[in-house]
């Protein structure tokens, strides 16, 4: 990390869950942590955390809903005009059972674990490049194992499964991840991603079977059991991707949960893949710009 004191991290989705516990480790360590999340209320009690983690006022709170891509934008052009940025924390993230929508008419579980980070980080390349070496980190997820990889249309074919269609996001960004890591080495970005593993989130107190495709039903007890595990331990993946020093540099990996390198996810990114995802990609863009 560069020697300006002290380090400046926004954290998207940071007033609960892993977010929230990604925040306050930073500030434990003596980083300044601007939140951006929807809810005013939570966003105060998260600044007020995260000035007692840190003793002293080191939490700030800027509303944004990163469900509109344009909202988005427009929030990170705000944070871009505010100077250098030592670390993005892309934590913002969504499941749910039944299929919602963006403000632009997109699938939101698309919007929000893919195209609104996606967008957010590349309005901010130069202040992230401005404050070399610093850092991207993408929060990932092993609902990736779940995704339907077809990229022809916007959503995947067939029923709406909530884990399918998140883990299809998640590909899609680690894809760009991982795009994005070798563009940006160059400028002295390391991007990293960071798999949380499972954890009693609110988000997952939510979820019922009905967000599993049919085949993977059967298993749906082994999976509430893996998502009991305490919310703050699954801040040790992105924590570690924030801050480790070992890290520094070593752009283009993924953190698993216990903090260490964990490839595992890398073998669902395949060239092809890549390829298939940027053009997904760039139509997607094109129809909410359409639509804003």
């Amino acid at each position: 990390m560069n020697e300006r004191t002290p380090k400046r991290a926004v954290v998207t989705a940071a007033t609960g869950g892993i977010g929230m516990e990604t925040a306050l480790g930073l500030a434990r360590q003596g980083w300044d942590v601007t939140v951006v999340a929807r809810d005013e209320g939570r966003g105060g009690a998260a600044v007020a955390r995260i000035d007692e983690a840190a003793g002293r006022r080191a939490g700030r709170f800027v509303r944004a809903d990163l469900s509109s891509l344009a909202e988005t934008r427009r929030i990170g052009e705000r944070l871009a005009g505010e100077g250098p940025l030592d670390l993005l924390v892309n934590n913002v993230g969504g499941m749910w059972t039944d299929r919602r929508e963006s403000p632009e008419g997109i699938e939101a579980s698309i919007v929000l674990n893919h195209l609104s980070p996606r967008v957010l980080t590349e309005v901010l390349l130069d202040a992230l490049a401005a404050a070399a070496p610093s850092r991207v980190v993408n929060v990932t997820s092993s609902a990736i194992a779940a995704a339907q990889t077809v990229f022809d249309d916007a959503e995947p074919p067939g029923p709406h499964y909530g884990l399918a269609v998140t883990g299809r996001a998640k590909l899609a960004h680690l894809a760009y991840s991982m795009e994005l890591a070798g563009r940006l080495g160059p400028r002295g970005v390391t991007v990293l991603a960071a798999d949380p593993g499972a954890a009693a989130t609110d988000n997952a107190a939510q979820m019922t079977i009905e967000i599993l495709p049919p085949a993977l039903r059967p298993h749906w007890e082994q999976i509430q059991k893996g998502v009991s595990a305490p919310v703050a331990s699954a801040a040790t993946g992105p924590l570690a991707a924030a801050t480790d020093p070992a890290l520094e540099g070593r752009t283009g990996l993924v953190i698993g949960p216990t903090g260490t390198v964990d490839d595992t996810l890398l073998a669902f990114v395949t060239p092809e893949l890549t390829e298939a995802v940027r053009a997904w990609t760039a139509g997607l863009m094109a129809t909410a710009a359409q639509r804003s």
